[in-house]
């Protein structure tokens, strides 16, 4: 059940970033921002790539030294929505929630026991 609440969720953020929308999961914001970079015949080019912003608290609670990210002010932020997400894998979404918050407080856990902890989606 969690691997499969897990894919829903990142099909979900994926489609909302390939809007350019951004999504809060609670304890960040996933977003797509541009970014300067060089190509490989050395011309200047803005590409777009994927980014997580802690929340305030996160950062300061636990400590967390990130990359400083702006996601800009006309980037619509949307919340996770657990009817969309339960309504793909045919799960109620209280069981969603629930699979979501008690993996978050997971990985919380090993953020407050300062282990190296690694969140992604594929």
């Amino acid at each position: 059940e969690i691997a499969q609440v897990w894919n829903s969720t990142c099909r979900y953020i994926r489609r909302q970033l390939l809007q350019k929308k951004a999504v809060n999961i609670g304890i960040g914001t996933f977003a797509v921002v541009s970014a300067k970079t060089t190509g490989a015949d050395g011309k200047a080019m803005v590409v777009r790539k994927p980014i997580f912003k802690p929340c305030r608290f996160m950062k300061i609670f636990y400590k967390l030294k990130c990359a400083e990210s702006r996601i800009p002010i006309e980037t619509f932020i949307d919340p996770l929505d657990i009817e969309k997400i339960a309504a793909h894998i045919y799960f109620r979404p209280q069981i969603v929630e629930q699979c979501i918050h008690e993996t978050l407080l997971l990985y919380a856990g090993g953020l407050l026991d300062n282990q190296d902890v690694e969140f992604f989606f594929k």
